[in-house]
């Protein structure tokens, strides 16, 4: 399986990126290392392929570093410590440095649990889910990592026309003896990134993933509008949409409600409640079992007849691992819209634009 590009995109080295990245935010008043986490994680999402959740959200970070919505200076506040449990303020803090500072903690206490779950509240936003993956499963350990905005309502619940909630997605990071499973699907039809960006272009969604007020299912973006009154529908639709609703409120129950910080709060800074668990499979049924029962089963499925021309069966997170290595290996594609939409920011401060490999500014 490979990727096809466009020939005559630009492409970037990813390390360059990282760099640029890294440096507008340091200019902005970000510290350096938090600034590191930042730039990477929002390069993992465009390596992934996740383009509304890489360098896509950069000028809104920026713009949060300005307008002081996201601080830049202090630690998060420990509301509860359990040893296998830990809760945080994250006092709109970093959320990249963040999710990678309670990653870190939690797989350093698995050596005395075999689970550790850390809720963040009061987090700001923490850009791709998929993009912390990789490193625990790497490890032989599992990752659950979920997150919402209690400040976002975008999506309605299964039979209405109103938002109320955020897309709030779900992920997950499963070990096998080969390429990980790296799962990261959003509870609603689609995400507030892509309806922004197809909006402001003036083209409609793949599919009637929106309601507006009237009730009737939509493929435009431009009914999220606040002055259209429509919405996202749940993950399954006008049909099945009563599964991804019952997804969203476990999500919130497992991220605002957990975490002790939600939308009864009245919350109106953008921002993140998180919710993330690693398991060590070592201490259930252990590892070479876990590892032994997962591969099988990935194998199982991929190997699984299907239609006569058609591709074979992909794992979650295949393709996106695969793009990965292709970009990291032939150049980073940026969306169009993502490079002049921080020209700005890169005058302003004074950084340099990052050259595309054919050499061009």
């Amino acid at each position: 399986m490979s990727l096809r590009t466009d020939p005559g995109v630009r492409k970037f080295d990813a390390a360059n990126l990282q760099g640029f990245g890294q440096s507008l935010l340091t200019a902005c008043g970000l510290a350096e290392d938090r600034a590191r986490d930042v730039a990477e994680v929002l390069l993992e999402g465009d390596l992934l392929g996740h383009t509304t959740h890489g360098f896509a959200l950069l000028p809104a970070y920026l713009k949060a570093i300005q307008e002081r919505t996201m601080e830049t200076v202090g630690e998060p506040g420990v509301v509860a410590d359990h040893g296998s449990s830990l809760t945080w303020d994250g006092r709109y803090l970093p959320g990249p440095w963040l999710v990678r500072r309670a990653i870190a903690v939690a797989r350093t206490r698995l050596v005395e649990y075999p689970v550790v779950t850390v809720c963040i509240r009061r987090s700001h936003h923490i850009g791709c889910l998929q993009a912390y993956l990789q490193h625990v499963t790497e490890a032989g350990l599992v990752i659950l990592l979920c997150c919402s905005d209690p400040a976002s309502r975008t999506v309605t619940p299964h039979g209405g026309v109103a938002p109320r909630f955020s897309p709030n997605p779900l992920a997950a990071g499963i070990p096998t003896n080969g390429d990980p499973i790296l799962i990261d699907i959003s509870t609603s039809s689609t995400s507030n990134g892509l309806c922004n960006r197809l909006a402001a272009a003036g083209e409609r969604l793949a599919g009637p993933w929106l309601v507006d007020r009237d009730g009737d299912a939509t493929d435009d973006p431009r009914v999220l509008d606040d002055l259209q009154g429509g919405a996202i529908l749940p993950l399954g639709g006008m049909d099945l949409g009563y599964k991804g609703f019952a997804l969203a409120l476990f999500v919130e129950a497992l991220t605002n409600a957990l975490g002790g910080h939600g939308r009864a709060d009245d919350e109106s800074r953008w921002g993140a409640s998180v919710f993330l668990q690693i398991l060590d499979p070592e201490r259930f049924g252990g590892r070479t079992s876990f590892l032994r029962e997962m591969s099988f089963l990935s194998r199982l499925c991929q190997e699984t007849p299907v239609p006569r021309g058609k591709p074979s069966v992909r794992l979650p997170g295949q393709a996106a691992l695969l793009r990965r290595k292709e970009q990291l290996a032939s150049g980073v594609t940026l969306h169009p819209t993502i490079l002049p939409a921080l020209v700005p920011w890169a005058t302003t401060l004074d950084v340099q634009l990052p050259l595309a490999l054919d050499g061009t500014g």
